[in-house]
């Protein structure tokens, strides 16, 4: 390991120490930021900026909640967002493959342009969503620089709950992405196209994540979920023949039972980036307890159906469906899955 690269892997790491005592006596006041006096309450905030860096290790999951928590509490806050790009590398603004695959760098001011221009970088404290108190302390920081050029950093892994707040804006930047015009779908449009993401073992990069098992039973989703959402999807008139994609790093065989609900295929010779990508092109798109599908379905112009029970919020959209673990819907699920297949049918004319 490089002397530069191990130096920002320590750094991270003693961010992520500090970041954990959010909850002690005093933490705020440990920040310069939140100790810095406002020169002009007032003031002229057009040159403040947000970002938040991704975890550089994570799955791309975890770094696209870095990622829109950061486009999130920028708006939240009224100041512009910089862009920081998805990263493999604890070096900050080094872009991976991600970064050209979703584009979400595309019209965006980068927070590296902005250091290089003379911006003043500020570090944030962390701080809960949910607690008014930290949100007034985050708002006066934040007003205290007005009339200054500063690209403010929130702390490690800043959480946002509710990610489906710029699930509009995310689709529009994915769907204009310059990338887009690479995309090469094993879809058939003489298909129903039906997406399965079933989580087993975790693979980043080519490489198998090891999780211990209470990691896995908190994310695991057996079979019969997904059965029991086939079987009534196989009952609906949606206009075609319907082809069941599984996406899942499971050996193919442990998916020979959901072949009596359409015709059905195992995607496993798609890398991780095509596989993604086909999760949002999908019709239909049934998620997992896991980003890696929840985050496509944020962009997905199709029908979403997840599980309850997840660690991010759902929006109430008529064409996103939330269902018990059981993988039963409501009759009132049924009918109104049966009319959006009929709208977006309508709309794909």
């Amino acid at each position: 390991m490089k002397p530069k690269e191990f130096y920002y892997r320590a750094l991270n790491r003693l961010k992520e120490k500090r970041r954990k005592k959010h909850a002690q006596p005093d933490y705020f006041k440990k920040y310069r930021s939140y100790r810095h006096k406002a020169k002009n309450p007032n003031g002229d905030m057009s040159n403040l900026y947000l970002t938040e860096t991704v975890s550089y290790g994570a799955g791309i999951g975890h770094q696209m909640a870095n990622w829109i928590a950061g486009y999130w509490f920028a708006r939240y806050f009224g100041i512009g967002y910089a862009y920081s790009p998805f990263t493999s590398s604890a070096i900050p603004f080094r872009p991976n493959r991600w970064d050209w695959v979703l584009g979400f760098g595309e019209g965006e001011v980068s927070a590296r342009r902005l250091l290089r221009d003379g911006y003043k970088k500020v570090q944030l404290p962390y701080f809960d969503e949910n607690d008014p108190e930290h949100i007034e302390i985050i708002r006066n920081i934040i007003q205290s620089y007005a009339d200054e050029k500063v690209v403010f950093f929130t702390e490690a892994n800043q959480f946002y709950h509710d990610q489906y707040g710029v699930m509009d804006d995310l689709s529009a930047k994915f769907f204009a992405a310059s990338s887009r015009t690479r995309d090469r779908l094993i879809y058939h449009p003489e298909y129903y196209n039906v997406a399965v993401h079933i989580r087993r073992t975790v693979v980043i990069d080519s490489k198998v994540i090891e999780e211990n098992e209470e990691q896995k039973a908190k994310r695991w989703t057996g079979n019969a979920y997904y059965e029991e959402l086939l079987k009534e999807i196989s009952k609906m008139d949606v206009g075609k023949p319907i082809r069941i994609h599984v996406f899942s790093t499971g050996k193919p065989e442990e998916f020979e039972s959901f072949k009596q609900y359409g015709d059905v295929r195992i995607c496993s010779d798609l890398d991780e980036y095509q596989s993604f990508v086909h999760l949002v092109y999908a019709d239909l798109l049934i998620t997992s307890k896991s980003s890696f599908s929840y985050k496509p379905a944020l962009m997905s112009k199709g029908i979403k159906i997840c599980p309850d029970g997840f660690w991010h919020g759902y929006p109430d959209r008529s064409d996103w469906f939330v269902v018990s673990e059981d993988g039963k819907l409501t009759e009132e699920q049924k009918n109104r899955l049966a009319q959006e297949i009929q709208k977006k049918k309508e709309i794909s004319k």
